[in-house]
């Protein structure tokens, strides 16, 4: 597998090997033992989450303040720009954006720890993303950063306004955002 740390961050992004024929392909998207070791911890994932969405939505920045979710997160349809946010104090990449695409062709995944906001934009006519959490979705926790705001300015690669959900478009500004000590 290769491994390519995004801006000297934790932020991860996984190639798998991949193996191809006249038939068809085989890649083993995910080992407990191989990713403990790239990731230099063990990890306990407890959710799977599966979404699917058409060209132009846009879901993010969410996190959780409390209950904190570490996430491996894929494209098994279509193709995401997929945007990780460190929101750790004192962290060397606080308040950077952190992106890669994401898709069903490339088969990359991006290992995104806990202390990150983390959002994607549908780039494809649709797209279906699979993500593995490493704790329960805790709706009291959860909170949301603006997509569009102007301190992060992160390049999302669109031509028009994106589709949001109504919570969403709440989304708080970076400056006033919750973060993590």
């Amino acid at each position: 597998m290769k491994v390519e740390s995004l801006a000297n961050s934790d932020v991860l992004l996984l190639e798998p090997r991949m193996f191809a024929d006249e038939r068809g392909f085989f890649f083993e998207s995910f080992n407990e033992r191989v990713f403990n070791e790239i990731v230099g911890r063990s990890v306990r994932f407890v959710q799977d989450n599966h979404t699917r969405s058409t060209r132009n939505v846009l879901r993010g920045l969410h996190y959780q303040i409390e209950r904190t979710q570490a996430k491996l997160v894929r494209a098994v349809v279509g193709e995401i720009f997929d945007v990780a946010v460190d929101l750790r104090r004192g962290s060397s990449t606080f308040g950077k954006p952190l992106n890669a695409t994401l898709s069903a062709e490339n088969k990359r995944q991006l290992w995104i720890p806990e202390g990150y906001a983390h959002g994607y934009v549908v780039l494809s006519d649709y797209a279906e993303v699979i993500y593995k959490t490493t704790d329960y979705w805790a709706p009291e926790h959860e909170r949301c950063i603006a997509w569009n705001d102007p301190t992060l300015a992160i390049p999302w690669p669109l031509k028009s306004a994106p589709t949001l959900s109504a919570k969403d478009q709440l989304g708080t500004a970076f400056r006033e955002a919750e973060t993590f000590a």
